[in-house]
């Protein structure tokens, strides 16, 4: 069985916590974001420490114990320094660009694909084929991640398309020609 629930969440300087009742507040330089406890979980501050405690031993009660662990413990990571995905736009002409805030995607289409700026997620580009998404919520960054990778997902021919930076992808080998011998 997984022990996760169990570790003790160090506050680091600079971030703070504010307890009220199920609610979990956690302020920082970046940002701050609010996670609420199910019954059955409590959360205890000691010092600059956090610990989660369940207060029954249901099988339920045990299965999301290190879950909501993990989630505040991401929280605390998150306003201190803000998650990060990259993409990367691979294909001869395609590319991408900031409109303001918004994000301009050159991908093979008849024309430009414009994605909006979200609330709490920051664009950032480094040349025109790397987007960096970043955040303060480790699911909505992955979420948008995807979203904008959805958008033209790679092909399996030439792997041209929106990836995550580094992934690895199994490219097809295109239609063989005969060889016949006279």
């Amino acid at each position: 069985m997984s022990k996760v629930g169990q570790k003790i969440i160090e506050i680091p300087t600079g971030v703070t916590i504010e307890l009220n009742g199920q609610m979990v507040k956690v302020k920082g330089k970046d940002g701050e974001m609010t996670v609420t406890l199910p019954n059955h979980l409590t959360i205890i501050k000691e010092n600059n420490t956090l610990l989660v405690k369940r207060d029954a031993e249901y099988k339920a009660v045990k299965s999301i114990h290190g879950l909501f662990r993990s989630l505040v413990n991401n929280a605390i990571i998150g306003v201190e320094k803000p998650w990060e995905k990259k993409l990367e736009v691979v294909g001869t002409g395609f590319n991408a660009k900031l409109q303001g805030e918004d994000l301009v995607l050159k991908i093979g289409f008849s024309h430009p694909v414009l994605f909006k700026k979200v609330v709490g997620i920051k664009f950032a580009l480094k040349g025109t084929n790397t987007i960096i998404i970043s955040g303060v919520d480790k699911e909505f960054v992955g979420r948008i991640a995807y979203q904008i990778k959805k958008v033209k997902k790679p092909d399996a021919y030439k792997g041209k398309g929106i990836r995550y930076l580094g992934e690895k992808l199994r490219i097809k080998p295109g239609k063989k020609v005969k060889t016949t011998t006279a």
